[in-house]
């Protein structure tokens, strides 16, 4: 299926109800009459309408599994992380992965997984909320980076969101139903210090690196669809296998070291759309409560 046709389906999805060419240009920037056209006689639309047969071609873009990378020590936020590990830090009284586990249900996501590893024990209380996820124990988060946790959940990364799980989302829209490309999140900047990535005319991620000027900051949030999820089963592997391997951080794996097998493209969102709090510092300027721990 080619990306105009999805993005007419896609947007027949939402509510399934007949819609004008002209309806659907105005919300997809295509030429709708033609591609109205095409779907028909493919028995994908009728009526202006998706058709059942239309959904499910949908199916094989469909946002399907989640994978949280939380097994780190979150030493940054210290002192409160002496006690609760990162991801499970309330910020105004809501928990960290909280926010990041109901934007991928929001969009439909149910099989997800929870990489632990420091005090993993307290992530079991997440289950009270969240019945549905598993809990996976990464047994390497001391001695090696964040790849060894998405080594131990290789097998899930068809159609699946890979979230670094110490995130605070503002806005459940960063998450889709469906999805197309492989994709980073990603916030345009004039400059940063931080991790950011370039991209092409075609939105495709050709550099990475730490610090630049106008580039997109990158935030832990990718998504795989399901042909380089499949792929990234193989190159996770081979990656952690490298000398030096273990030390780096996942997003090496298709944006450095197999780079040539990806076309990862960059979602844009805003910088209010999510929050990074890397320091007590900065926790502490978005709640104050946590003053005490000084």
């Amino acid at each position: 299926m080619r990306k105009e046709q999805f993005d007419i389906l896609v947007a027949l999805e939402k509510d399934r109800l007949p819609h004008t060419a002209q309806e659907l240009a105005a919300q997809t920037g295509h030429d709708a009459a033609a591609l109205l056209e095409e779907l028909t006689q493919q028995g994908l639309v009728s009526g202006g309408a998706i058709t059942e047969r239309g959904v499910e071609a949908l199916d094989h873009y469909k946002t399907k599994r989640a994978v949280f990378i939380a097994a780190g020590f979150g030493s940054r936020l210290r002192p409160v992380t002496y006690e609760i590990p990162k991801p499970l830090v309330k910020v105004n009284g809501v928990r960290i992965i909280d926010t990041l586990i109901d934007g991928v249900m929001s969009a439909g996501v149910e099989e997800i997984y929870v990489v632990c590893g420091y005090l993993g024990e307290q992530f079991e209380v997440l289950k009270e909320k969240y019945p549905n996820i598993h809990l996976v124990t990464n047994p390497m988060y001391t001695t090696c980076n964040n790849i060894s946790s998405v080594l131990l959940t290789r097998d899930h990364l068809r159609n699946a969101y890979v979230l670094e799980a110490d995130l605070f989302i503002h806005n459940k829209a960063i998450f889709d139903k469906y999805l197309y490309h492989s994709s980073y999140l990603g916030i345009p900047t004039d400059g940063t210090d931080d991790w950011y990535f370039k991209t092409g005319d075609d939105g495709v991620i050709y550099e990475l690196g730490i610090g630049s000027k106008d580039c997109y900051r990158m935030l832990g949030i990718s998504y795989w669809n399901a042909e380089d999820g499949a792929t990234l089963e193989d190159h996770v592997k081979a990656t952690f296998d490298m000398p030096g391997g273990k030390d780096e951080d996942w997003c090496y794996v298709p944006l450095v070291a197999f780079k040539d097998a990806y076309q990862v493209h960059v979602r844009e969102c805003a910088a209010e759309d999510i929050e990074e709090i890397d320091t007590f510092e900065e926790l502490c300027a978005i709640d104050p409560s946590y003053e005490s721990f000084r």
